[in-house]
């Protein structure tokens, strides 16, 4: 199982989450204006509170009561419009998020389904899913530091520059050189640190694939006394996060280190410099007063911003992971004006297909096989002779190599999926159930079936005997992956699915392998009814099975080694032969005997 380590760049996160805040312009201009006006409410508290010291300063009884009530007055007033600029911004970034939160979530659902099987067979489930929500949960984390500490940082700095400027320029290109100073030294550490942000991301998610593969496989992890091993599996990949973790941690400490000592400097320098113009008398004490707020200000704005670049940054590299999914062309698509599958008649023609797995693995070598409509066929052969990949072919589950594959003479790429895929049921050797109700599960065949629509399609697969004993019945949960029912069980609730589905065209990899004799004797009559009128291929490994098929093709090394009826191919000396000796109680006689 492959994890892919590919991360996107920051910037093409940003524009997956600019695209989808323009959808609410409203919220979005009112997420982003309140905090300049928030800030601009903060840079001009301290100007009237200069001059409230400053007559403070003067002997008593020179200023007026007057004079005093009307500085608190403008305080109060620009207190209270900081408050309405505060609430402005919360309404509108709790609104816009919630909004954005639930698209982001979709888009990233929705496109994660629609890759292919080859996507999803080389990741871990738990990954996959870590990776949408950390994608929709990162938006939050930025916005929030967006509005919340980049934009109030940079309008404060900006204000704070051109007030002490006007009160004194040389302080003033004093403070602005040191803002400089401080985002240059930003700008440079971040490029240095991100790698060390997005390793940490990559040892997350394999943390958390490592968790999933091992607690859905528990079962096998307990017969083969595995816990010991899967732990110190575990501790192998929890190390290398530790390790990641630990630089990417001691990275922002050190920053930290250099960014306090930065303050410290600039603090001394103003207050002496202040000191300094105040003895030359071109500054007063409300001066101080000013400068001290804006600096306690911008140093508290400052250390907010530190803290939030951590999470920052693993919102990008949690971000990156999707994004890289998102901007990962679908494996199996639609093609350019594909249409609705037809189905009149039901014929299938493999035209000279060929098929390599991952490029290099030939499955298939120039196939050629025409399936009558309404014919029944059956495919045997040894594990690995390409049965499988024949039906995934016809599903489009995968693309074919070379050749096409046609129904009633159209490609099966030159129609939709979703057409093809409702053209044809499938029950699957291991049926694989959600953990909703019985219910649920079988009605996935014909979604807006009704309820007695689905009751009549399980009892026709014989699920309504076991159903029916369940406290529940159909609105029994059957665990996540159906684990509360027994194989068989499984196996009928699929076969029920297709029943409902009534698709024309039926495959069944061998839908009856998990069934003890008394039960496929009760499906055998549910099948044969399922499959009237059909094109039907069925994968068996059990010949018993297919011997009232109207067709048998015997597949070997992915080409097709005999073709026949049972009867024909069992009068023939080969394969069939064979493995019908082999599952009578027969043997294969050594060379020279008789």
């Amino acid at each position: 199982m492959e994890s892919s380590k590919i991360i996107a760049p920051p910037q093409a996160v940003l524009r997956r989450y600019m695209r989808a805040s323009l959808r609410y312009p409203f919220l979005l201009v009112g997420a982003l204006l309140a905090p300049i006006g928030l800030q601009l409410t903060a840079l001009a508290t301290p100007w009237y509170m200069r001059h409230f010291f400053n007559l403070l300063a003067e002997p008593v009884g020179t200023v007026s009561r007057g004079e005093f009530l009307h500085l608190i007055y403008i305080i109060a007033g620009i207190s209270l419009l900081g408050w309405a600029m505060r609430r402005w911004r919360g309404w509108s970034q709790v609104y816009l998020e919630v909004h954005v939160l639930q698209n982001l979530g979709q888009e990233a659902f929705a496109y994660l389904l629609d890759h292919s099987a080859h996507f999803f067979s080389s990741q871990f489930s738990g990954t996959l899913t870590r990776r949408v929500t950390k994608y929709k949960d990162a938006f939050e984390t930025l916005f929030d530091t967006l509005v919340m500490t980049a934009i109030p940082l940079v309008v404060f700095l900006l204000g704070a520059c051109i007030v002490l400027f006007i009160r004194n320029p040389v302080l003033g290109l004093v403070f602005a050189a040191w803002c400089l100073l401080a985002i240059l030294f930003q700008i440079l550490v971040t490029q240095w640190r991100q790698p060390l942000r997005e390793m940490r991301a990559v040892a997350d998610s394999a943390v958390v694939g490592t968790i999933a593969d091992s607690v859905s496989n528990q079962n096998t992890v307990t017969l083969f006394s595995g816990t010991t091993h899967e732990s110190g599996r575990f501790h192998e990949v929890l190390e290398t996060w530790r390790k990641a973790t630990l630089k990417s941690w001691v990275a922002d400490e050190n920053i930290w280190n250099v960014q306090g000592f930065l303050m410290i400097a600039v603090n001394i320098g103003m207050l002496y410099g202040a000191y300094h113009f105040w003895t030359l008398g071109q500054l007063q004490v409300g001066d101080f007063v000013l400068i001290q707020s804006y600096l306690i200000g911008t140093f508290d704005q400052i250390m907010n911003m530190n803290r939030e670049l951590r999470r920052v940054y693993d919102a990008f590299a949690d971000a990156g992971e999707m994004v890289a999914i998102l901007d990962k062309p679908h494996g199996i698509a639609d093609g350019t004006g594909a249409k609705i599958l037809q189905v009149t008649k039901g014929t299938i023609c493999f035209n000279d297909v060929s098929f390599y797995f991952h490029n290099d693995r030939p499955i298939l070598q120039n196939l050629s096989v025409v399936i009558p409509g309404g014919q029944k066929v059956a495919l045997v052969g040894p594990s690995g002779a390409g049965k499988s990949t024949i039906t995934k072919l016809l599903l489009r589950l995968y693309d074919v190599t070379g050749g096409e594959v046609l129904i009633d003479e159209q490609s099966v790429r030159g129609v939709t999926q979703n057409s093809l895929r409702n053209a044809i049921g499938f029950v699957p050797q291991e049926p694989v159930l959600f953990h909703r109700t019985l219910l649920e599960n079988i009605r996935y065949g014909k979604r807006d079936a009704t309820d007695a629509e689905v009751i009549d399609a399980a009892k026709k697969a014989h699920c309504d005997e076991f159903i029916q004993n369940l406290p529940k019945k159909y609105e029994t949960l059957v665990g996540e992956r159906g684990v509360r029912l027994s194989g068989g069980e499984r196996q009928r609730v699929a076969i029920a699915r297709a029943i409902l589905k009534n698709a024309p065209i039926l495959v069944l990899d061998e839908a009856t392998s998990s069934l003890d004799s008394e039960s496929e004797a009760l499906i055998q009559d549910s099948l044969k009814v399922l499959m009237e009128g059909k094109t039907v291929i069925v994968i068996a490994h059990r010949l018993s099975t297919i011997t009232s098929m109207d067709r048998v093709l015997v597949i070997e090394s992915g080409k097709v080694e005999a073709d026949g009826t049972h009867a024909e191919l069992l009068a023939r000396d080969g394969l069939y032969q064979r493995l019908w000796s082999i599952q009578a109680g027969g043997f294969i006689p050594e060379e020279g005997e008789e």
